[in-house]
């Protein structure tokens, strides 16, 4: 059987704060939105709370309509503000209880040759098990598997699924598989705690078992872990961290539980020698499928942008007899945008300019004697 795992960067929509031309520029858009979310949903509003608000809204665009570029503010019942016709914003409410609506980022169509390019990965990866990154929803990934991969002459997966995590920007983690190869247990951990009562995953690390056509049983783990560049590198690294020793303490339950056949596999926002990922890299038997003597690395050492060695952060990490069931295992890199010339790795002739690469991301495969 063929594994892969594959971050897409969202399928047919995408916040427009993230589909800007650089990182720098959506950032703070997107650390404006996680705050203003955080502060509006606190059951009593301060003074300095209100104030705070109130500027963050300024700085969203919301200071004349409940529309900005880049996040709407949903107002259903209740009052939350005014807008004072000298200007500016005017907290109202005491707190949640008052007003009844949410605070949600703008999306955007992605652009459709780089919607058509994902579906070539996905359909010249042949995989039979697939893990997705960054997919907005269960009903997009099933729309795209049913619709846009068999427009680009491929087959639909038979079985697909995604749990909504806890990241609002519609980036989930989900699996697709190939008849004969059913899910059956699901475990999400999308509610799992760390000691300050805040959600570990910055979207989930659901389980999934499926069964091979010979009855072989398979425990896939789908991660997306904690960005670097958002939120304050202290910050995030330290939510890495402690992402990547739930995952080890989870495998290591799956582990003394007697289940052979383990892979963590998906976006780990990191390289294998930092310490956020140390725990789950050195402080488990999981062995990462760039180290096995059948996969081929496609002559660069990273996954994401100019697959340099310090952009190596997505990953298959296998079980010490899953790893001994590889055959052949690569990165797919024909998505990406290969640079100008020289060109860095061979592309699709349809990825004509960096806007139209599939994601930014490679895919990983492993064949599995199963």
């Amino acid at each position: 059987m063929r594994l892969a795992v594959y971050n897409v960067e969202n399928l047919f929509d995408r916040a427009k704060a993230m589909n800007l031309d650089s990182w720098d520029q959506g950032r703070p858009v997107l650390e404006r939105f996680a705050e203003l979310n955080a502060l509006l949903g606190q059951i009593a509003y301060t003074a300095p709370d209100k104030t705070r608000m109130a500027k963050l809204m300024v700085e969203l665009g919301l200071e004349k309509s409940d529309t900005g570029p880049f996040v709407i503010l949903r107002r259903n019942r209740g009052g939350l503000l005014k807008r004072p016709q000298a200007g500016g914003i005017m907290i109202t409410a005491q707190g949640r209880a008052d007003w009844v609506g949410s605070l949600e980022l703008r999306d955007e169509p992605i652009n459709e040759h780089a919607m058509r390019n994902t579906a070539r990965v996905i359909n010249d990866l042949k995989a039979d098990v697939l893990g997705v990154v960054e997919a907005e929803s269960r009903p997009v990934l099933w729309a795209f598997n049913t619709e846009i991969l068999p427009a680009l002459g491929g087959a639909p997966f038979r079985h697909v699924m995604l749990i909504d995590g806890n990241d609002e920007r519609g980036i989930d983690v989900g699996l697709m598989t190939r008849e004969g190869y059913p899910i059956g247990a699901l475990r999400s951990h999308v509610d799992d705690r760390l000691p300050n009562d805040q959600p570990v995953f910055s979207r989930d690390c659901p389980e999934f078992e499926i069964t091979t056509p010979n009855g072989s049983r398979l425990l896939v783990m789908v991660n997306h872990l904690k960005s670097k560049g958002y939120g304050g590198t202290t910050a995030s690294n330290a939510r890495r961290r402690a992402q990547a020793e739930r995952i080890a303490e989870i495998y290591r339950g799956l582990i003394a539980d007697g289940i052979d056949h383990v892979a963590v596999i998906g976006d780990l926002n990191d390289t294998p020698e930092s310490k956020p990922l140390n725990p789950l890299i050195e402080g488990t038997t999981l062995q990462d499928i760039f180290a096995h003597p059948a996969f081929d690395k496609g002559g660069h050492p990273g996954t994401y942008g100019l697959c340099n060695a310090a952009n190596k952060i997505d990953y298959m990490l296998l079980s010490p007899k899953l790893f001994e069931r590889v055959q052949a295992g690569g990165v797919f890199r024909k998505g990406m945008w290969p640079g100008s010339r020289p060109r860095r790795w061979e592309a699709y002739p349809e990825v004509g300019r960096a806007e139209d690469a599939a994601s930014d991301h490679a895919a990983l495969w492993a064949d599995l004697d199963l």
